[in-house]
């Protein structure tokens, strides 16, 4: 086996180049956060968490999450099948009984689980009309749930924000509790995760960073607050809230096996698509991870994007590494700049002791 040898990241750079080329230009404002081995390394705010009030980001302000939540929504999902409460392979109908026919028949919680359900996204006109009203996980299903499927269940891939609300709904029918109150017992606790939950927006939530976008505007126009487009409560397909400290606290259980044992762990964050033999189904995504595979490195975790949110948990399971980032401003002025120079920092000197890399671990 290969010995695979990465480069240590240059902080110093990695700052300068935060600083220098995106906060200088207004292209990042946000936290980041760079551990190795559970040990923080690099901590640091930068920008406005409210522009209007000159109130600065903070290392431990709260960020959106977007679709980081997806994650807990599967270990979630896992935690019940490792207690024998659920069948990954089980057809949905059999928790769910009132759902239409073809979804209650059709669809598995391991379709669901890799977007390969054939349901779609709930960002229609019924949601617009709704949004300001959504709360629980019931309150959801009225945008989607006679939408018909996108196609046959398991013949495609589609990025579903609606199978997650699914998702969330098994959660409850199984375990008796609400979603809000599972996640936090089964996740945010045992982590210690104490500044993460679904939040609702119509009660103050302190050192919570305000959304900003350029979405519709002229290129250098104003930045516009997204207080009006996004959701007053997130839930099983994203929108909650966290802090750069508490995605480390979660990664640092989920890599002890504190929340699942090993073996579910292992099945959770594995892609399900490495040997499959449609090219457009190879996704590198298992049970709402990404588990992408690059220069020798394995990387688990997700990101997520809405106008005015961006963030990302990266988890580099073979040099130690993680990466922690929360913007408050859209994904190509958040997450992206900094996660492109982690990457070329953590891999611009890599060798190995050995010539045996297959071409997937190139």
């Amino acid at each position: 086996m290969t010995n695979i040898i990465f480069s240590e990241v240059n902080l110093d750079k990695f700052d300068s180049f935060i600083q220098d080329e995106l906060v200088a230009h207004d292209k990042f404002s946000g936290s980041v956060l760079v551990a190795k081995h559970g040990k923080v390394l690099y901590n640091k705010a930068f920008g406005m968490a409210h522009k209007g009030y000159g109130i600065a980001n903070r290392t431990d302000t709260k960020f959106n999450l977007g679709s980081v939540n997806k994650m807990f929504t599967a270990v979630s999902i896992m935690k019940l099948a490792e207690e024998g409460l659920l069948k990954i392979d089980d057809r949905i109908g059999k928790y769910l009984p009132n759902l239409p026919e073809e979804l209650a028949n059709k669809v598995s919680i391991h379709q669901l689980l890799t977007h390969t359900a054939g349901t779609g996204l709930y960002w229609n006109d019924k949601f617009k009309a709704k949004f300001t009203e959504l709360k629980s996980v019931d309150d959801y299903f009225p945008l989607f749930i006679n939408d018909p499927l996108l196609f046959e269940p398991g013949t495609s891939w589609a990025y579903s924000n609606s199978g997650y609300i699914i998702l969330g709904a098994i959660i409850e029918s199984v375990s008796g509790k609400d979603y809000f109150t599972f996640v936090r017992d089964t996740i945010y606790t045992p982590a210690n995760m104490l500044n993460t939950d679904c939040y609702d927006l119509e009660y103050d939530v302190p050192n919570l960073a305000i959304g900003y976008t350029r979405l519709g505007t002229e290129d250098g126009g104003p930045w516009r607050n997204n207080t009006f487009l996004h959701v007053i409560k997130g839930g099983p397909a994203g929108g909650g809230y966290s802090t750069v400290n508490d995605l480390l606290s979660f990664d640092i259980s989920l890599r002890n096996n504190k929340l699942l044992s090993r073996e579910w762990t292992s099945l959770a964050t594995t892609d399900k698509f490495l040997s499959h033999d449609n090219p457009e189904m190879r996704m590198q995504y298992g049970y709402g991870f990404m588990d992408v595979r690059m220069h020798g490195e394995r990387i688990i975790g997700h990101n997520g994007g809405f106008p005015g949110v961006s963030a990302l948990l990266n988890m580099y399971l073979n040099s130690g590494y993680t990466l922690a980032v929360l913007s408050n401003y859209d994904i190509d002025h958040g997450i992206m700049g900094v996660h492109l120079k982690f990457d070329e920092l953590l891999f611009e000197n890599q060798s190995s002791a050995g010539s045996d890399l297959t071409n997937e671990e190139r």
